[in-house]
This record gives structure tokens, C-alpha cells and sequence, in this order.
């Protein structure tokens, strides 16, 4: 995970600091949540936007926001405008050539066809979300060769259009419901998905894959993951936050499954296969309806040094805890 400083709301720029970071490998992004840049600091970031590449960002958002400020840091090559209700003159994210990382939230937008914009398909990073529109026209994304991030919330026109996306890494989905998810297949170098909100009851429409990381939160209907078995590279699993989810199966080796986090699901109550992922190190099962007593009594793979169990009762968890110590598993949080 790359570390982040968000300046908020600067009047001035500690240059020495950002040098650091940035060596240091960060991410840092200079961000307004309100009217307070100047020319005189908007023409001062557009020199540090020439100087470092897109670790060194510029966040607009939550105000009402004019894109002609744009055109005084022409060199950005990491820019958000989000969490905004509407903006004035978008066109001009268009004439910014030097784009790499670009984040487009703006909930009453117009400009349905804005990825078409040429000088957009370059870029490495986008972030798509919400807007009232339904007709955001994702067929562009055709068109984005370089493309190795992509987060989308809520739009779905032409969203198999995602398929095409040859160098794909990193793939959110949030609030995509019902949209088929048969594009996912054709992307051979995605190593992780997150399906986070929306609606549906699974994930079957995909097949044999090479993710490793996936990642299912908050999802409306979520009820069936027989399919596991198809991510054979699967690495970190986190399942979270989904009530109707009642099992989970391995019924196959995952020889690289090191993770798995089951986070307040709280009718699950059947959990078995876990002695087939035999380089399992980390385990943590958090409010769920599964029954320790029988929990405890499967096989385990003896990769496992971390296994930690919540109920939320917390004369209940020390037992637990205490009872899994003995055993000899740690839950990576005691302090002492």
C-alpha cells in the first residue's frame, strides 16, 4: 500500500516536505475543499507538477468548482475533482495533456461523453464516480490502452466495454447492480477485484481466472461463492458486511491463499476446506453465526500462526482469545 499526505486547504507549500515524501515513494496530494487557491499558489503547484511525476496530485472537491482554474496548472499529471454536485466548464479537463491519474465525481454532470476526450486515453489511473445520469457512456474505455486502475460507481452503460482493458490490474466496482460481469474473464493480468455495495446474489459468470486479491463488501443479495474455486491465484480473500452469505466451501487446493478475512456476516455458519489452503498464515472471523466449538474441531492447514474469532461478546472473545493462545495462535493485536 502506498502511503498518502493530503495538504488540506494550504495558503502556502512546505516544498522541503514534499520533496521528502515523494522520494520516500508516497503519494502526495495538494487538496481544497473550498474557493482558497490563488493564482500566485495555483501557478506554484503547476511548478511542482512539472517537477515530479504523478506521486504529486491536486484534489478539488465539495464546493462548486470552476475547471478555468485548470488552465494555471496545465502540467498536472494527478487530478481528482470529486465529491462535487456540479462543476463549470469540464471541457477543460480535455486540454490537459499531461494527465496520468485523473478522478471525475461530479453528481450532476452533463458531459455523458467526456472519456472520449483523446487526450484522456493515456492514462494509467481513473476513478469514476456517481452521478445523476445514468447515460455516462463507459464505451470509451476501449480506447485506454494504458489503463492499470480503474474504480466505477454506478455506471453500467456499455460497462463490458471494461473487457477490453488488455493491461487491467486493479478493478473496483462500486454499486454495479445487475450488470452481468462476464467481462471480468477477459481480463488475463487483473490481480485484484473489489465488488463493494450494489446488488447481486453472486459472482458465478466468473470463470477461471488469475486474481489475487478479491475482496466482496456490502453487497445487497450476496448469498452464494461456490465458485471459489475458480480463483486458483487467489492470495487475500475479504468477505465483509454480507448478511445473506450463509457458507463458504473450498473444496480445491488454493495453493496461494495467505488471508482470508470473514467480517460481520452474521448468518454465516459453515466454513470448512480451510485444512486444503496449505499456506493459510493469517485467519480472522469476525460476527458471524458459525459455532466456535465446531469451528475449532476442523483441521487446520499448519501454515496458520494467526486465527483470531469475534462474537462481540466480550466475556465471550476473552475466552476465546485465551483459548486460541493456548493453542498456540496469536490475533496479531495484543500489545504486550
Amino acid at each position: 500500500m502506498i502511503l498518502q499526505n493530503r495538504i488540506q486547504n494550504p495558503k502556502e507549500l512546505n516544498r522541503q516536505l514534499i520533496a521528502q515524501q515523494i522520494k520516500l515513494g508516497w503519494d502526495v496530494i495538494v487538496q481544497f475543499s473550498d474557493n482558497f487557491y490563488t493564482d500566485k499558489l495555483l501557478n506554484e503547484i503547476n511548478n511542482l507538477c512539472k517537477r515530479y511525476d504523478s506521486h504529486f496530485g491536486v484534489r478539488f472537491y465539495g464546493h462548486t468548482f470552476d475547471c478555468k482554474n485548470l488552465e494555471r496548472i496545465p502540467d498536472v499529471k494527478y487530478l481528482s475533482l470529486d465529491c462535487m454536485l456540479e462543476v463549470k466548464n469540464l471541457e477543460i479537463v480535455t486540454k490537459l495533456m499531461h494527465l496520468e491519474r485523473f478522478g471525475l465525481g461530479v453528481f450532476e454532470m452533463k458531459e455523458t461523453e467526456i472519456l472520449g476526450a483523446e487526450n484522456l486515453h493515456k492514462i494509467k489511473y481513473l476513478m469514476l464516480t456517481e452521478t445523476r445520469t445514468k447515460a455516462f457512456n463507459l464505451d470509451h474505455l476501449r480506447n485506454y490502452h494504458n489503463l492499470t486502475t480503474l474504480m466505477v460507481c454506478g455506471h453500467t452503460k456499455n460497462i463490458d466495454s471494461i473487457g477490453e482493458l488488455s493491461q487491467l490490474n486493479q478493478l473496483n466496482l462500486n454499486s454495479i447492480s445487475k450488470a452481468p460481469l462476464h467481462f471480468i474473464n477477459k481480463l488475463k493480468e487483473l490481480k485484484t477485484l473489489k465488488i463493494i455495495l450494489g446488488g447481486r446474489s453472486n459472482i458465478e459468470e466468473i470463470e477461471k481466472n488469475n486474481i489475487e486479491n478479491l475482496e466482496i463488501v456490502w453487497v445487497r443479495g450476496f448469498n452464494n461463492l461456490s465458485n471459489i474455486s475458480n480463483f486458483g491465484k487467489l492470495k487475500t480473500l475479504l468477505v465483509e458486511d454480507n448478511i445473506q452469505l450463509k457458507e463458504l466451501h473450498f473444496d480445491q487446493l488454493l495453493k496461494d491463499l495467505e488471508d482470508i478475512k470473514l467480517l460481520n456476516c452474521k448468518t454465516f455458519t459453515t466454513f470448512t476446506g480451510i485444512d486444503k489452503l496449505n499456506k493459510l498464515s493469517h485467519l480472522r472471523i469476525y460476527k458471524t453465526a458459525i459455532d466456535f466449538e465446531n469451528f475449532v474441531k476442523l483441521p487446520r492447514p499448519d501454515s496458520l500462526k494467526t486465527l483470531a474469532f469475534y462474537t462481540t461478546k466480550a466475556k465471550i472473545d476473552k475466552v476465546i482469545k485465551e483459548r486460541l493462545k493456548s493453542m498456540g495462535y496469536t490475533d496479531r493485536l495484543d500489545r504486550d
